[in-house]
């Protein structure tokens, strides 16, 4: 039987515009398991985003109930958020968030600084991570001294440096050419075969199709949720 990472039941997320009621989400179900590799799609206002905020514990749900890795999520405060984001969750975002005054190795080892872990082990936590993404070799660069798909990889690599629970990829091509962007999905494709639960975010049909299964958004609702049969592969490199 396979472990289930999330369980989403009737998440609702509710906004007040004047004396209008907005429902951003109107009623989510969703489970993903450990190893899912599961694209979100939707139009804008299908509320995408927010699910996105609500999955990464970026913001809380008006009601319904959230369990990331066994933990109810849904009603915590700031800083309970603060640490499961630290402990369970890896963020890739579309414009990297990179310090641009840090090397590749010390943004990598950044997240290690608020899990309380050692100068020693995580410099070679960071350095072990870095080499998993191909990436050995710039490791005292700067984030001005690499190309788009290089900072890309230190993102991936800063998002896997804490074994987190899952993976959340924010529109993870959306500023890189579509030779990089290939490369970029090899990487999940390797990320996904390691056995990591990938959750990519995008409104990319072709980068969609990488995932196997698609889950499309609409007015607040999940629209579809369908196995991908014949999902896209990234060409292996020689």
């Amino acid at each position: 039987m396979r472990q289930e990472i999330i369980t989403i039941d009737n998440i609702r997320k509710e906004y007040i515009v004047g004396d209008q009621h907005v429902y951003a989400l109107a009623g989510v179900n969703l489970t993903i398991c450990k190893n899912d590799y599961v694209a979100i799609m939707g139009p804008s206002g299908s509320g995408k985003s927010t699910l996105m905020n609500i999955l990464g514990c970026l913001d809380t749900p008006t009601s319904g109930t959230y369990v990331l890795g066994g933990t109810d999520v849904s009603h915590m405060d700031e800083n309970e958020l603060s640490e499961v984001r630290c402990n369970k969750i890896g963020f890739v975002f579309q414009t990297f968030n990179l310090l641009p005054r840090f090397t590749a190795l010390e943004n990598v080892a950044m997240p290690l600084i608020y899990a309380g872990v050692g100068k020693s082990s995580r410099l070679q936590r960071a350095e072990e991570t870095l080499r998993k993404v191909s990436l050995g070799d710039r490791m005292e660069h700067k984030p001005n001294e690499m190309s788009g798909g290089q900072r890309q990889r230190v993102a991936v690599a800063r998002a896997l440096i804490n074994n987190p629970d899952i993976i959340l990829a924010d529109e993870p091509t959306g500023n890189l050419d579509s030779k990089t962007s290939i490369d970029i999905m090899h990487l999940f494709e390797d990320i996904y075969a390691a056995g990591n639960t990938l959750i990519v975010v995008t409104h990319e049909e072709e980068i969609a199709q990488h995932a196997r299964r698609i889950v499309r958004l609409r007015d607040g609702v999940i629209e579809i949720d369908q196995v991908n049969e014949n999902p896209t592969l990234a060409p292996k490199k020689d």
